[in-house]
């Protein structure tokens, strides 16, 4: 009798095989110093926010934006002037701003022909002045605006350049938002007779509006925190009273937060870090509802 000789096994993969994934140190040495870069920029994170938080512990309370800024007694010195006066601004940017950057987004994305050279020319300058410094929008806005046109260093100045600082980030969300829609909805659309602007309207804005308004909240947050535009535009370090209109003069928080840091009293440090705090608040409230609505309202085509 013949014993039958039963097959082997097939050997697992990347055990003594030529096929297998090969140890590659490069790689491993790789991750570990993009992990080690990831947890020393954590550490001074938290390091850095626990000190703003220590320090600003003892003014966090309802003075801070209940009282209005004092000199001669830093210790019921408060924010009130540049908490309206930041809202006064970053609310007329909105109402310039979120109108005009979706409208164009609309136009490049829907409307343009791509193959016209003024059409170029527009998307060229748009990504471009996405990565211009905000000192620079600061001297536009002193030279043309508030010189040139005769607006002064006021409100309606402040809020107008801090526009153009974030109008092409708004046209950019808003494009790729709008692009995000598939082209299957606006050919239904079509094929059932509808315009294109009615295409637009009913089918394609719905569907971008989340990731509109992700980008348009971002880009805002941005413009909150912008110092040196307004430093340019002449925002006054100490104001005693509240904006009243678009003429009005005005100061804000990141302006506010300079002056108190730059006195020597170590009152006005704790002032200046308690500001910090509520800045920060802001900004993660607005980045939170910009995450909120993106995964609320967001599809999976």
């Amino acid at each position: 009798m013949t014993a039958t000789i039963k097959d082997a096994p097939p050997a697992a993969p990347g055990r003594g095989t030529l096929s297998g994934p090969r140890f590659r140190p490069g790689e491993s040495i790789f991750r570990w110093v993009l992990l080690a870069c990831l947890a020393i920029g954590f550490i001074f994170l938290v390091a850095l926010l626990a000190y703003i938080l220590v320090e600003a512990w003892p003014r966090l309370d309802s003075r801070l934006w209940s009282n209005f800024p004092s000199v001669r007694r830093p210790e019921n010195a408060g924010a009130q002037s540049a908490i309206m006066g930041t809202i006064w601004v970053i609310s007329l940017t909105a109402l310039f701003c979120l109108p005009t950057g979706i409208m164009a987004a609309i136009y490049l994305e829907e409307y343009a022909d791509p193959d016209r050279w003024y059409n170029r020319l527009i998307e060229l300058n748009v990504q471009n002045l996405a990565a211009v410094p905000s000192i620079i929008y600061g001297i536009l806005g002193l030279g043309l605006l508030a010189r040139q046109f005769g607006l002064g260093t006021t409100v309606l100045t402040a809020a107008l350049t801090l526009s153009l600082l974030v109008l092409p980030v708004v046209i950019i969300a808003s494009r790729e938002a709008i692009r995000a829609v598939p082209q299957s909805i606006r050919h239904a659309s079509l094929a059932l007779g509808a315009t294109q602007w009615q295409t637009i309207w009913r089918q394609v804005l719905p569907a971008a509006v989340p990731g509109m308004a992700t980008g348009s909240i971002l880009a805002l947050s941005r413009a909150i925190g912008e110092a040196a535009p307004v430093i340019m535009l002449g925002a006054v370090t100490f104001v005693m009273f509240n904006p009243e209109g678009l003429q009005s003069s005005y100061t804000v928080l990141p302006v506010q937060i300079y002056n108190w840091i730059s006195e020597s009293r170590e009152e006005f440090h704790h002032l200046a870090a308690a500001a910090i705090v509520l800045l920060l608040a802001i900004l993660l409230v607005m980045n939170a509802a910009a995450i909120w609505l993106r995964n609320r309202y967001s599809r999976r085509w």
